[in-house]
């Protein structure tokens, strides 16, 4: 589910294919990805049906796009958690970043392609963890992280479904009490 291997180099290639990536993110802001349709989306993007598939074999491929890049930029916020001297403030950014952008990580963590986005997310958290040190505390790092990782992922899908939502704070408290301060026990 990484991004696509043959990323265009051309100007108008790379243009129409960031085009393809923002309509998609407008959409899934407005809409559940159910109800998106390819045509739909090309007409967003300002770009002809034909050239939706010069980039991407199906919706799902452009999703996947999309999603490898907005997890990337999840995780980088996630993973310093497990390594801040304030955890519980660490959290609190983190819900208030997935907060600001609700609509989208709904869509990603709780809609039609959840399974394969939270796979996608282990798939990355471990990538990470294999470029951090080992360190020599009874849990290894690549474990921690994936485990950190996963229940950071969960609690926040299971969060996007309440109603009403629960406060950002007492959802860093959540986190942290659950997942990051046990985490961190030597």
């Amino acid at each position: 589910m990484a991004p696509m291997d043959n990323l265009p180099t051309d100007a108008r290639q790379l243009r129409s294919r960031r085009q393809l990536l923002d309509a998609m993110l407008h959409m899934l802001e407005t809409r559940p990805y159910d109800q998106v349709t390819i045509r739909e989306v090309a007409r967003e993007a300002e770009v002809g049906y034909a050239t939706f598939f010069r980039h991407y074999p199906s919706k799902d491929a452009l999703l996947h796009d999309l999603a490898a890049g907005q997890i990337a930029d999840l995780l980088q916020r996630a993973l310093p958690i497990l390594f801040a001297d304030d955890a519980r403030q660490s959290c609190l950014t983190l819900f208030a970043y997935v907060a600001e952008r609700r609509a989208l990580w709904s869509a990603f963590l709780t809609g039609g392609a959840a399974t394969m986005l939270k796979q996608e997310f282990s798939d990355q958290a471990r990538q990470l963890a294999q470029q951090r040190p080992h360190d020599a505390g009874w849990l290894p790092d690549e474990l921690r992280i994936v485990f950190a990782v996963s229940a950071t992922v969960e609690i926040l899908a299971w969060w996007l479904q309440q109603e009403p939502d629960y406060p950002l704070d007492r959802m860093a408290e959540i986190l942290d009490r659950l997942v990051v301060t046990p985490s961190m026990q030597p």
